[in-house]
């Protein structure tokens, strides 16, 4: 059986697993929703493009657009395979593990429990907790699985070589936390942990801010850009419209950007950063250029290059001039 790091099980001071998920855990479920509608086809920011982050989330939204299935689905299968190598002793922990928020994690359980290929019972060792086995049937669920990521990821990854895709599941895999490197399988799979990995540290970096990560981008943009309209913030942020105008209101809302005439059109409305505005772009942008450094040091030497030129490559067909904007600089 499984244990959590260090030998131990939780204490009685523990939450429960079915209890319903933070206020984070749930922001975070529903901005993932959101990332994957925002991306549209066009040039990407040049000004982003040299983040792997960005890459990551940009990849991560392409890859999800491209899913032949539910989001569901591919949860199901990252527990089931999981189990592959034993009984879980916690719930909570494997859903920690693989990056599943609390709340969407009981949901998966109950799919897969009541499908007769995963057997829920208590800890005897903590009441509390929820031990995890796979069933005779979850293996065979597992088996199946295992073939349809293989197809998805060839299709894919179709634009590198077998080398190359090689390649990039190894430095997914580094940008993973220690205990989570052996439990993810599968390009996509280990994309969108990637992505989430450095979403929370990014965002961890900005505790109390007001400010997260994805504010970067329409920060700097505008304070390059000067004041322009919405619509033309969105172009250059290759997001649809709806994605742009959430952004707006929240910067609006934080009284870093103040929507005010166009000076070219009267009829529109022109977008500018506030005196707060510059302030917070200088936060978020230390954030950033940390994150981008702790990055490379998770990656290691020439990692941080080979994976921003890689997956420069799978953005090409649907952003044209991404895999020349990443490739490696000598």
């Amino acid at each position: 059986m499984r244990v959590e790091p260090g030998g131990g099980t939780r204490g009685p001071d523990a939450e429960t697993e079915t209890e319903t998920a933070t206020e984070t855990a749930t922001e975070t479920a529903t901005e993932t929703e959101t990332e994957e509608t925002a991306e549209v086809p066009g040039a990407l920011p040049e000004a982003l493009t040299g983040f792997v982050g960005y890459l990551l989330r940009r990849v991560s939204a392409h890859f999800a657009a491209c899913s032949d299935g539910p989001e569901g689905g591919s949860r199901d299968f990252l527990v089931l395979d999981a189990l592959t190598g034993g009984d879980w002793a916690s719930q909570l922990d494997l859903a920690e593990r693989l990056g599943i928020n609390r709340t969407l994690m009981v949901g998966v359980v109950d799919r897969l429990e009541g499908r007769g290929q995963v057997l829920r019972t208590r800890n005897p060792d903590n009441r509390r907790q929820y031990v995890l086995s796979l069933t005779d049937e979850g293996r065979s669920a597992v088996e199946a699985g295992r073939r349809a990521v293989a197809e998805r990821d060839a299709r894919l990854t179709a634009a590198l070589t077998p080398e190359q895709a090689s390649r990039l599941d190894t430095l997914l895999a580094r940008l993973l936390p220690p205990g989570t490197q052996d439990l993810v399988r599968g390009t996509g799979h280990l994309v969108a942990q990637a992505h989430h990995r450095l979403r929370r540290l990014g965002d961890e970096k900005l505790a109390g801010t007001g400010l997260r990560v994805r504010h970067y981008g329409p920060l700097s943009l505008l304070a390059t850009s000067g004041p322009c309209p919405q619509q033309r913030l969105a172009q250059e942020l290759a997001v649809s419209g709806p994605a742009a105008s959430q952004l707006v209101d929240e910067l609006v809302a934080g009284g870093m950007v103040h929507r005010g005439r166009d000076p070219h059109d009267r009829r529109r409305h022109a977008l500018e950063l506030t005196e707060l505005g510059h302030t917070q772009l200088k936060r978020v942008a230390e954030a950033v250029g940390l994150l981008a450094a702790e990055t490379a040091e998770l990656l290691g030497p020439g990692g941080e290059d080979d994976l921003r030129a890689l997956l420069g490559r799978l953005l090409e067909p649907a952003h044209p001039g991404a895999a020349e904007a990443t490739a490696r600089r000598d």
